[in-house]
């Protein structure tokens, strides 16, 4: 079985990817390989950031590795928080609530609630670097729906199902989440290199 590093210390994150795996790898955390540096993501691109975590763990660990970086991006807000999704509230820490409640602040007014997520992730194999993108489309509601999830969840709706993410709960959201388009990407290309 493949063995990778996914370069994050985001336990919903690494819960989410190892659940959308399942067996076809071995999922591998920061902490499981004695990494315990906050990676810095200085990049101005969703691609960089995720280049930028995955070749810290290949050069400093040298194992194979992945990482992803993930934005919401508003129409209304010209893309924004895009890059700065996770600390779009305080440049220094991620504050969910804070987050959470400075957009929708920001929507307060507006009539075009269109948002897309997007997760890149990026590969690295023997050094050689493979990006794959997931994308949903959807619509920021106007206050918060439900109790699951993490982050944005609660005010994001996917257009196919009138529910937020916080709504549909963990395993409909794995369906159909941007981190599970992009993973699904990843394992499509990781199943092909087994023939």
């Amino acid at each position: 079985m493949k063995r990778l590093v996914f370069a994050t210390n985001n336990a919903h994150k690494l819960d989410e990817i190892r659940a959308i795996v399942g067996r076809r790898a071995e999922i591998l955390s920061l902490a499981d390989i004695g990494c315990h540096v906050d990676i810095p993501e200085t990049a101005d691109t969703l691609e960089g950031n995720a280049l930028q975590k995955a070749e810290y763990v290949y050069q400093h660990y040298g194992l194979d590795c992945f990482a992803d970086d993930t934005g919401l991006e508003v129409r209304a807000l010209d893309g924004a928080p895009g890059v700065h999704t996770a600390r779009y509230a305080n440049p220094n820490f991620n504050d969910t609530e804070a987050n959470t409640a400075k957009l929708l602040g920001e929507l307060k007014n507006k009539s075009d609630r269109h948002a897309r997520f997007r997760t890149v992730i990026a590969l690295l194999e023997k050094g050689e670097p493979h990006l794959f993108e997931g994308i949903v489309e959807g619509e920021i509601t106007t206050e918060k729906r439900g109790t699951q999830g993490f982050g944005y969840d609660p005010v994001f709706a996917p257009a196919e199902t009138g529910q937020t993410f916080a709504e549909m709960g963990v395993d409909a959201k794995n369906h159909i989440s941007h981190r599970a388009r992009a993973v699904g990407k990843l394992v499509e290309y990781l199943l092909s290199e087994e023939k």
